[in-house]
């Protein structure tokens, strides 16, 4: 919508003030000559002429200015980043997805991410794989299949490149990756998701979750596996030779020269969830990630359209600038005029 109105530059009561005097000045001009007419030099042309130049300066000073409403529109959405577990003991079979049927702990992991992107329609996804190192796998995408593809190619890493599980790997690329969403999106909800047995084997002492807070509208740890645990199988670095179930496919305690037992720690992921305000959400037989509090708190991370209208007030003054300077133009060449003759 477009208008015009008055919008003195020096507020209403010092610029209405100074209007009403340059007014009087006006009227009173042509009035004062016609009384003492003969007295004054001037002519009427010259009386018209200093009447108009106070008429248009009173109108300066009352600042006529055009009005224009403008409506601003913004688009928050949700960016989702998914974190999976892909060291050596996420292979280990005792996790279970909705049922009694065992399956992997990658196989849960993947079954997860897939009711994640389907609770989030219109979301953007980004996918980071952690394990001796973290990587980002996918930068933010709106394209939830391709985030179903990653997962469903997800491999555990080789077991001749393990040096450890350590649950803080993923910290780095998240929080570089974090930061730039939210400067770049600052009004987008952050929310992660992180799928781990929770389980951490490195020397070195875990890293706080803390710092990715700042960034995080919510968070949810997964875990996947038991607590009774079970033997880890060798991952070989050719992602087509699954380990068979026999004694030398199964990753030894260097300790005692037996298979070693890989247990989830849930211990571990509530702290994890604790440490990013979030929750920690158990993945086993009777709880699946579409039956849990995160798919019913997704329905408040919905693509929400924000309308703003804003008025904006622009002084309109450079035509009566024009007329001013006609109008002392004409005052100068005049008086110039009279000089000359008066000479």
């Amino acid at each position: 919508m477009n208008g015009w109105t008055l919008h003195p530059s020096l507020g209403w009561i010092a610029g209405g003030l100074l209007a009403a005097v340059l007014l009087a000045a006006a009227v009173a001009g042509p009035i004062i000559h016609r009384r003492t007419d003969g007295v004054s030099d001037a002519g009427w042309s010259a009386v018209v002429r200093r009447s108009l130049m106070a008429l248009v300066l009173a109108l300066i000073v009352l600042t006529p200015s055009q009005v224009q409403t403008t409506t601003n529109q913004a688009v928050n959405t949700t960016d989702v980043y998914v974190a999976v577990d892909v060291t050596g003991s996420m292979a280990v079979r005792d996790a279970h997805y909705g049922s009694q049927e065992a399956i992997s702990r990658l196989d849960a992991a993947r079954k997860a991410v897939g009711e994640i992107t389907a609770a989030y329609p219109d979301a953007s996804f980004a996918a980071v794989r952690f394990g001796a190192s973290g990587t980002l796998d996918l930068p933010l995408t709106p394209d939830g299949r391709a985030i179903d593809n990653w997962a469903a190619n997800l491999t555990t890493e080789p077991t001749d490149l393990s040096s450890g599980s350590s649950l803080d790997a993923p910290i780095d690329p998240l929080i570089l990756n974090l930061k730039e969403t939210k400067d770049r999106h600052p009004g987008d909800r952050i929310v992660l998701y992180i799928i781990s047995d929770g389980e951490q084997t490195s020397a070195r002492n875990r890293r706080s979750f803390s710092a990715l807070r700042a960034y995080l509208d919510d968070a949810y740890t997964l875990g996947v596996g038991s607590a009774k645990g079970g033997k880890v199988p060798v991952s070989s670095r050719t992602p087509g030779d699954r380990a068979q179930a026999k004694d030398q496919d199964w990753v030894k305690d260097p300790a005692t020269g037996q298979p070693g037992v890989s247990k989830m720690d849930e211990r571990q992921l509530k702290t994890m969830a604790d440490e990013l305000s979030g929750q920690y959400l158990p993945i086993d037989a009777s709880h699946t990630v579409k039956d849990g509090p995160a798919v019913r708190s997704a329905s408040r991370y919905r693509v929400q359209v924000t309308r703003s209208k804003r008025t904006r007030v622009t002084p309109f003054v450079w035509p009566l600038s024009l007329l001013l300077l006609a109008l002392l133009v004409w005052e100068m060449t005049d008086w110039i005029r009279l000089s000359r003759r008066l000479l």
